[in-house]
């Protein structure tokens, strides 16, 4: 039996690698090497250590990013590079994602104004749909635009999702004009989280969300469903977090929510159909 690949290995951490393991075997494959890089990048962001060496690996990243276009990728970065020659992936998403990653290391993010939210969620988020959208083999113009709505839904989602484990890293991302317009003044993140006013904020961010999800589901219903498979798998999915948050709400104290595996399988079983 062939031993999995590093890439393979960690998409297999994922929530989402039963949605991947249904594609090809070459779009399966690059986007086992997407993911892999951005969990490797988005590790360094989390990690706890001192922000100059984080800054530092995310400074070594740019330079294999570089090397990897340059045609001499360090050896364990070859997937990667079959990937970017394979689909045309483009160096600018990403070099985008590891900006993204440190903004989170440069300053622990805390309530931000409405464009550095914008700009952080395109970074970490609709850059990684950029690269996806080429995989999946999505017209251009589509594409783009499916990865810039898909990827703020989801990641409006995590925001939702991740509020008390951002909070224990000392960031808070609900922005500064929702906390505001929901009569909360505090920026810290213990404070935000148990204020009266937090489940205002937290709606507010709901409804960007599923504006974000309507938006998204609309492109991908005037595309070809074999080319966007995977995505609708990624939206259903995360609609479910998003509506399981809504149910259980935002006041303290919060109980994680999960997409429950069952769940999970039964919407990749449902898109195979």
């Amino acid at each position: 039996m062939t031993k999995p690949s590093l890439a393979a290995e960690r998409a297999s951490r994922s929530s989402f690698y039963k949605g991947m393991r249904i594609l090809p075997r070459a779009q399966r494959e690059a986007m086992f090497e997407i993911y892999s890089f951005c969990r490797a990048v988005d590790d360094i962001a989390d990690d706890l250590g001192p922000h100059e060496g984080r800054r530092a690996q995310l400074a070594q990243w740019r330079s294999d990013v570089d090397a990897v276009y340059r045609g001499a990728p360090p050896p364990e970065l070859g997937g990667l590079a079959a990937a970017v020659r394979t689909f045309d992936l483009k160096r600018e998403d990403f070099i985008a994602i590891i900006d993204g990653m440190e903004m989170d290391v440069v300053a622990d993010i805390r309530a931000p104004d409405r464009p550095t939210l914008d700009l952080y969620c395109d970074r970490v988020a609709c850059a990684v749909g950029r690269l996806s959208v080429r995989v999946f083999g999505m017209a251009h113009d589509a594409g783009i635009a499916l990865a810039h709505h898909l990827g703020r839904a989801l990641q409006l989602t995590n925001i939702l999702r991740d509020l008390d484990e951002d909070a224990s890293l000392g960031r808070l991302y609900l922005p500064r004009d929702v906390l505001q317009a929901a009569g909360i003044a505090a920026t810290d993140p213990r404070d935000v989280l148990t204020d009266p006013g937090v489940g205002k904020a937290c709606a507010a961010i709901v409804e960007l969300a599923e504006a974000e999800f309507r938006a998204a589901r609309a492109i991908m219903a005037k595309n070809p469903r074999r080319v966007v498979r995977a995505p609708r798998i990624m939206g259903e999915a995360y609609h479910i977090i998003l509506e399981k948050l809504i149910a259980r709400g935002f006041a303290a104290p919060r109980q994680p929510v999960r997409l429950p595996k069952a769940k999970l399988l039964l919407i990749v079983l449902r898109n195979l159909v």
